[in-house]
């Protein structure tokens, strides 16, 4: 969430300060420019992998939050909870992408908040219903599923296995079967077909989260145990990648592998660091953004934060230290402070224990 609050900030600043320079540090802002871009179409960088993360971590909660809730209210009490919690997340996804605002049909169904909800929903719905083994049918089934119909079903005009942005089964089936507003045009990144894998990287979330809580081994072994999971995932899809290309504006199957790959990478990474060596002095702020990263991301999507940072170094200050640093630094500044404000927010809330419970 932090990155996505200033991401696309941050990379314009960095290019603006290295763009035309030489030396190590242009060298490295350049590389950080370009990481916290979405690639055009195949492959992957840093800020593609964020929102896969956000849909594996959402996975990796429900195996924690829904066991307690059964044990508590009963089966069916989780599964109404599922339901109304998934319908007002894709409420907030409409309102935040102008809601009733715009007339119909400019009104964008399908987004980055709606396609949230729906992974919860099947990814919660599939747990509550199906052991292990379903599970991993239900994840196996989503993935080479998709892969053999973006393969195999063929696209009028085009034919099968075409997975070009100007011609593929996703985009076709948006164009013919989504309504409203499409993100660009005739297809959305947060489209129809490309919702079953995303359900995917959701149910990996899921099956990472059993194996950490039931993994019968000590917390070191179980912490390298998901960091080797981790890297074959990575190398089973850059290796599917070779036939079906990492794309995540279609979130091929790939994309899942090599996307849950790195996250489940992570999680045993930060598993060793927090809980194992017990390193959480510098976690802190994580906490407090995690703790209300919804709320965080509707208030930066109405207000955005970087604006309010204008509102005080904006202008002649932004204008001074363009000029007297190097061009670039100004708008590096507001996305600090930006960052700054929102972090400051988000203390706030945590210390008050006031949280958006969807």
């Amino acid at each position: 969430m932090i990155w996505i609050i200033t991401g696309d900030a941050l990379a314009w600043a960095f290019h603006d300060m290295a763009n035309g320079k030489s030396g190590p540090l242009s060298a490295v802002a350049m590389f950080v420019s370009e990481q916290l871009r979405h690639v055009d179409w195949d492959g992957l960088r840093f800020y593609d992998f964020l929102f896969p993360l956000f849909l594996f971590v959402t996975g990796v909660s429900i195996v924690l939050s829904l066991p307690r809730l059964v044990e508590r209210e009963g089966r069916w009490a989780a599964h109404r909870r599922v339901l109304t919690r998934s319908l007002l997340l894709f409420a907030l996804g409409l309102i935040y992408y102008g809601g009733a605002s715009n007339v119909w049909p400019d009104i964008r169904l399908l987004g980055v908040l709606q396609r949230i909800a729906l992974c919860y929903m099947f990814a919660s719905l599939l747990f509550l219903n199906l052991d292990l083994r379903g599970l991993v049918i239900a994840f196996l089934t989503l993935v080479v599923g998709y892969w053999a119909l973006m393969t195999f079903v063929p696209v009028p005009e085009t034919g099968a296995g075409s997975f070009t942005e100007e011609a593929n089964l996703a985009r076709w089936v948006d164009a013919h079967y989504l309504p409203g507003l499409r993100l660009y045009g005739e297809w959305d990144p947060e489209g129809l077909l490309s919702t079953l894998p995303a359900i995917g990287t959701c149910l990996l979330g899921v099956l990472t989260g059993i194996a950490l809580k039931e993994m019968r081994a000590e917390p070191t072994q179980r912490a390298l145990w998901l960091i080797g999971a981790g890297v074959v995932l990575i190398a089973a899809g850059y290796l599917w990648d070779l036939q079906f290309p990492i794309v995540k504006k279609i979130w091929t199957s790939s994309f899942v592998l090599v996307a849950g790959g790195y996250s489940v990478l992570l999680l045993g990474i930060f598993y060793l660091l927090l809980d194992v060596w017990g390193q959480k002095a510098w976690a802190p702020l994580f906490f407090w953004v995690g703790a209300n990263s919804i709320l965080l991301y509707m208030i930066n999507g109405v207000v955005e934060f970087r604006a309010l940072a204008a509102r005080l170094i904006g202008g002649n200050i932004s204008e001074f230290l363009d000029t007297q640093l190097t061009y670039g630094a100004g708008s590096l500044a507001k996305s600090a402070i930006g960052l700054g404000l929102a972090i400051a927010f988000a203390h706030v809330l945590y210390r008050r224990k006031i949280f958006l419970r969807v």
